[in-house]
């Protein structure tokens, strides 16, 4: 059975390879077709995906109104692109423009001369796009790329389970485990979050170590700047999340089904809360042929922020997220010019479109009228538009050798094969600190 198992990860790890390398090739090459010049975008925008229309509609925009050029996307699931922006990144194997995540993910491209500066496009889109937007995508006091939205952690919540087990919205760790005592006994799973997706456990962890350390001391941390992840702040935070999972509060198969099918029991009733981004927001309102497709009545749905464990330290309106999602131009596109604009003026189109479906809340200035956005997403952009702060998810933030240790971390903390403790403490050992 082992050695199965074994050649069965092997198959596996020799599938993905292939997957990754079957990008490669014509779909990053600009050039013209048809008398027009083709530039190539890669994205995660992928069917399904509450960016999908925003970006379809956007490419569209741009499309009609350049008559001599075309735009051309091609999309990826999301845990593949992070392995495949990698690799074609080393390889020099990029289109024009493409879709990555500000802060640490994206140093390594910055620093190995793969991505072409774009301060002098950002001039005529100033009034539109304040340069605060861009912090993450600005490195040794130069931009690298354009964002879209502004995303924040919040936790989904399904109003009627909460109404059927006396549960209430909590604003304490402590009110949040009262919460999930209710619901667990009620029948529901309180907390769907998936581990197979091990960036969605993060969500949670990330969310609730930001509530018990506080995002100045969070970030310096993070970032190796100053202070130790290995100390009592952030092994409360550990110890919290082994608490949820002790208690048996997420889902029973997590470790199994992806982001997408957990997802699917908050849809349908079976989990009572998912952690997660604000983009799931126009989840709920997505419709086919006219009927909603994912839920009965989105009404029936509301989120809130993560809870505070030390309120010392962090404020309920301190969040994790920001402006990471970013377009960025390759520094060998045959056309730098018109592949910058390309990404500023799709960043502009997705940030209207994305907000008036409820995928996202906009980076950019609203100067169209929005009141056909949903009650859920508008209540989000609200909720954004009051925080305190924003700290990048972990996996953003840091590095990216880092970030695979935490996630590697992370999940086995859930799988009991480390401490609280434990965790902290090679965290520690890979920070630096």
């Amino acid at each position: 059975m082992r050695r199965f198992r074994t050649l069965l990860a092997l198959a596996l790890v020799l599938a993905l390879a292939a997957g990754l390398l079957a990008g490669c090739g014509s779909t990053n090459e600009s050039g013209e077709e048809n008398g027009k010049i083709q530039i190539r975008i890669w994205t995660i925008a992928i069917p399904g995906d509450g960016f999908h229309d925003p970006f379809v509609k956007a490419i569209e925009d741009f499309n009609r109104t350049h008559t001599d050029c075309e735009v051309v996307m091609t999309t990826f699931e999301n845990q593949l692109y992070k392995e495949k922006i990698q690799i074609n990144i080393a390889g020099d194997d990029l289109p024009d423009v493409f879709y990555t995540w500000g802060g640490g993910f994206s140093q390594g491209f910055v620093e190995s001369g793969k991505v072409l500066p774009i301060d002098s496009y950002y001039d005529q889109y100033a009034d539109e796009l304040p340069r605060a937007a861009l912090v993450n995508c600005t490195y040794n006091g130069h931009l690298y790329g354009v964002t879209y939205v502004t995303p924040i952690s919040l936790a989904f919540y399904n109003k009627k389970a909460f109404a059927e087990a006396g549960a209430t919205v909590p604003t304490t760790f402590d009110e949040f485990l009262v919460c999930c005592e209710k619901l667990k006994n009620a029948g529901y799973i309180p907390i769907g979050n998936s581990v197979k997706d091990s960036w969605v456990l993060a969500m949670l962890h990330d969310g609730f170590t930001l509530k018990s350390v506080g995002p100045d001391r969070l970030g310096k941390v993070l970032t190796s700047l100053e202070g130790s992840y290995n100390s009592e702040d952030f092994i409360t935070a550990s110890r919290a999340v082994k608490t949820i999972i002790e208690r048996n509060y997420m889902n029973p198969n997590a470790t199994g089904l992806t982001n997408d099918q957990c997802v699917s029991t908050l849809y349908k009733g079976t989990a009572a809360m998912y952690i997660t981004g604000s983009w799931l927001a126009g989840g709920f309102y997505e419709t086919q042929n006219g009927v909603y497709s994912n839920v009965e009545n989105p009404e029936d749905f509301d989120c809130f922020p993560l809870p505070v464990i030390n309120e010392n330290n962090a404020k309920i309106t301190d969040y994790m997220g920001g402006a990471a999602d970013t377009l960025m131009v390759s520094r060998s596109t045959n056309y730098p010019h018109l592949a910058a604009e390309v990404a500023f003026e799709l960043a502009r189109s997705v940030s209207k479109y994305a907000y008036l479906s409820g995928a996202g809340v906009p980076a950019w200035k609203v100067d169209y009228d929005d009141s056909a956005v949903q009650p859920l997403p508008k209540k989000v952009a609200q909720l954004a538009s009051g925080a305190t702060s924003f700290t990048l998810w972990f996996d953003t933030l840091m590095t990216s050798e880092n970030k695979t240790r935490y996630l590697q971390l992370i999940c086995e903390l859930y799988q009991g094969y480390i401490s609280p403790e434990e965790l902290c403490r090679k965290m520690s050992e890979q920070l630096g600190k």
